[in-house]
């Protein structure tokens, strides 16, 4: 029998994300390297480096929103890699159930306590 054909193209079964996947891991590396290179011009501003000037940083309304997206962007990225590992190389498929699911909630717990603590009063 071998693989299976409808008409000309071969029946694609499986995950099948490909190019959405690898697009959302650029997209997800640009947001990540935007918020990094903002950092770092942070950094080599002039002037102290101290908590006073971190806090004044974080305390603008943007940089709160610029860093709880690169939060989702890192979760996002995280989820889509780990989720291909525990595809490829977990056979039995309750343990990559367990594996996956426990992935998502360690994830949401992480995105939920970046925002706890970028909008704490």
């Amino acid at each position: 029998m071998g693989t299976q054909r409808i008409g000309n193209k071969r029946l694609v079964v499986g995950a099948h994300y490909g190019l959405r996947d690898w697009l959302a891991q650029r997209v997800t590396a640009v947001v990540i390297a935007v918020f990094t290179l903002v950092l770092i011009v942070e950094l080599l501003a002039p002037g102290p480096l101290d908590f006073a000037r971190w806090q004044g940083l974080f305390a603008q309304q943007w940089m709160k929103l610029l860093t709880f997206v690169t939060v989702l962007a890192v979760v996002y990225h995280v989820w889509v890699g780990m989720r291909d590992i525990w595809m490829d190389y977990v056979k039995p498929v309750w343990v990559r159930l367990l594996l996956q699911i426990g992935t998502i909630f360690w994830l949401l717990a992480c995105a939920g306590w970046a925002l706890q603590v970028l909008w704490r009063a």
